[in-house]
């Protein structure tokens, strides 16, 4: 499971011109879900989604995480995150998990972030969407839970 997790001000989705998320202060996290992806790659990146520590303290430092400053989640499924690129000039998918597994686990991660109190908003999954966002810093990290020690 691969993650791009900005930290943002605000950020939005729209599928069909119809917001359909939308939150203030937080993280904006981008989701792709490999084959072989299960319940502990949820669990894994819903702690790094919560307790990372990328948010400023009083000093300026980056060491509150999202549960610390109380911020929220848009949460879009984005396979081509798990799209290889090393070969030709068209990417493979062959590494993306099947719909119906993606989804489980993408759904899984916004029920776990949301059990903890956390204001999760989400895109609709493998819908063609438009996604704004102000990048706060900017502040971009991946998270890949195939890196896991």
């Amino acid at each position: 499971m691969k993650a791009v997790l900005q930290r943002v001000t605000h950020a939005s989705v729209e599928v069909d011109e119809q917001v359909v998320g939308r939150i203030q202060c937080g993280l904006l996290v981008l989701l792709g879900v490999a084959k072989g992806d299960d319940e502990s790659d949820v669990r894994y990146l819903v702690d790094k989604i919560r307790g990372l520590r990328i948010f400023a303290d009083d000093q300026g430092k980056m060491n509150r995480s999202l549960t610390d400053v109380g911020g929220a989640v848009l949460l879009v499924s984005q396979f081509t995150l798990v799209g290889r690129t090393s070969n030709g000039r068209r990417p493979s998918f062959d590494e993306a998990a099947p719909p119906d597994l993606a989804k489980r686990l993408y759904e899984r991660v916004a029920t776990d972030l949301r059990q903890d109190g956390t204001l999760v908003e989400t895109g609709v999954f493998a819908a063609h969407m438009q996604v704004s966002l102000t990048n706060d810093g900017p502040v971009t990290f991946v998270v890949d839970s195939g890196e896991r020690c």
